[in-house]
């Protein structure tokens, strides 16, 4: 069974570069991941700085290995206090199934 995921990751005000750096350089080993279906970074429009990540993984598994994968834990660490906050994960459930 899929899971779908949004993420929101916000960078202390001055250290939206460096957040923005760490963000891109994890999708595209992200994206080669075993389960990966999907991984779309985005920046807030209104909230410059806000950062969003749309994921599709083909299971739950799938998304506890990425969280442990060595990019994303390497990310966390170079930004970790660059970060207003911890980052916040959305495992989604669509209600528009019938």
């Amino acid at each position: 069974m899929s899971v779908d995921v949004v993420a929101v990751i916000a960078a202390k005000p001055g250290s939206e570069d460096a957040v923005r750096a760490a963000m891109q350089r994890l999708v595209a080993p992200t994206r080669a991941e075993s389960g990966n279906i999907a991984y779309d970074l985005s920046e807030s429009d209104v909230a410059p700085g806000t950062f969003i990540t749309s994921e599709r993984w083909q299971d739950p598994a799938d998304l506890d290995l990425h969280l442990q994968s060595a990019h994303v834990q390497s990310a966390l660490a170079d930004v970790g206090d660059l970060l207003a906050a911890p980052p916040a994960i959305h495992p989604l459930t669509a209600l528009d199934v019938q």
